[in-house]
């Protein structure tokens, strides 16, 4: 069997996180044909899973496999890397780079080169494996002067992340507001929730029946983190010379996924709303998806992979049309503050959302939200269908362990025991 190492923040409560479990499962399908190992590393200063369930248990179980093989000097047959680009390594013989890419329109030069030094590349979106088939750097040979052309030459796939199944409770939120927008983010400049907030306010500012919920954090549930949050929105709230009468609701703290797709059900939830600047996947926009709720958003990025879905125009002809209230948008420089050496440069662009075209689409969803809802019924139904575990995890497989390499395998095993008996 091939050993095959997983190298990846699988513990962690985030995207990447999530996105190294996903990895986790696909894998396990095979678990008849593979020797799996997994190396958990951290994220930033996210929160780590704190549930015990069974795959916790079974992740667990893997986790000190590895210890305990790498302590009598183990080696591995393949290396998956689930992480930014940045950081993959030759860890193996085979290596295989699994990342969400980048939010903006290119990718930095390193991460062409570290491309380079892998076998394959999973990503999440067109928007992601775009960055990369896409982007090239004029290159110098430093040692023989010549020049070339940096780009990325490894095989990339994309596959999304899977629909999810949840029993729904009820949780008591205590809203005092009938109608309710709600964006989940980390508070960030790359979110841009503050424009969120602010822009929701401007537009509701006198209507008492329109509250926002705000699923946020900085960088966890800590009691400090909430303190810091809600001094952030009392700041913004009273910005204004007078109080609003729409409400601004903040819901901090670590939640259940059970919890989480509650929430986007909940009869006072009536839509998604995200002005961020630019995502790989976009995790909530999906999961508000399949759930059935309505999504405002910019149409840029990788969510467009599920958010449109194809229809029939009027003369019969399959079309891609999106099924969420696109907001207008100007593609610009990335601001100072969001540069990252090595992974966001200077020149880099993303989206930036257009005040007046929000808020005419928050009145829009407030005023008509039964034709919204209509068509983010429509959209659930799709990506319900399209996106389920066995057609992504199928999808995973087949690109990282092909079957005629798996059959080659198995056929030169058989051949050795043969051999030997």
């Amino acid at each position: 069997m091939k050993k095959v190492l997983v190298r990846a923040p699988i513990l962690t409560r985030t995207g990447y996180g999530e996105h190294s479990r996903f990895v986790m499962r696909c894998l396990r399908t095979i678990e008849d044909k593979i020797d799996i190992y997994a190396l958990p590393i951290k994220w930033g200063q996210s929160n780590w899973v704190w549930e015990f369930n069974e795959e916790r248990e079974w992740l667990d179980k893997i986790i000190r496999k590895t210890a305990a093989y790498q302590k009598q000097g183990g080696t591995f047959d393949v290396s998956l890397q689930v992480t930014i680009p940045n950081e993959w390594e030759r860890l193996a013989p085979v290596n295989i780079g699994v990342t969400a890419g980048i939010e903006t329109d290119r990718v930095a030069p390193i991460w062409l080169q570290k491309s380079n030094i892998m076998d394959k590349i999973v990503t999440i979106s067109e928007h992601s494996k775009g960055g990369f088939v896409n982007t090239v750097y004029e290159a110098v040979n430093e040692q023989t002067g010549q020049k070339g052309m940096l780009k990325c030459e490894t095989p990339i796939e994309i596959v999304h992340y899977p629909t999810k199944d949840y029993e729904y409770s009820e949780l008591d939120l205590e809203l005092q507001t009938k109608f309710n927008f709600l964006t989940v983010a980390q508070w960030g400049p790359r979110k841009n929730v503050g424009a969120t907030i602010s822009w929701f306010i401007e537009e509701f500012f006198d209507n008492p029946d329109v509250g926002l919920i705000v699923k946020a954090f900085v960088k966890g549930g800590s009691r400090s983190d909430k303190k810091q949050l809600v001094k952030v929105l009392k700041n913004q709230v009273q910005g204004f010379e007078t109080q609003p009468k729409c409400k601004v609701y903040l819901l901090h703290g670590d939640m259940t996924e059970e919890e989480m797709h509650s929430l986007y059900r909940h009869p006072k939830v009536k839509a998604f709303v995200s002005l961020t600047h630019g995502e790989g996947f976009g995790l909530p926009h999906f999961e508000c998806a399949y759930t059935g709720t309505p999504v405002i958003a910019p149409d840029f990025s990788g969510y467009m992979d599920f958010l449109c879905c194809p229809k029939k125009d009027q003369k019969g002809k399959i079309e891609t049309k999106p099924h969420f209230a696109t907001v207008k948008y100007d593609l610009k420089e990335v601001h100072p503050e969001s540069h990252w050496d090595g992974v966001i440069h200077p020149e880099f662009k993303w989206s930036y959302a257009q005040s007046g075209a929000y808020k005419m689409r928050l009145r829009e969803v407030y005023k008509d939200h039964g034709r919204f809802k209509s068509q983010a019924k429509k959209l659930q139904s799709w990506v319900l269908e399209n996106f389920s575990f066995e057609k992504q995890s199928k999808k995973f497989i087949d690109f990282v362990f092909p079957e005629d390499e798996m059959n080659l395998e198995m056929w030169l095993e058989n051949l050795d025991a043969e051999v030997h008996t």
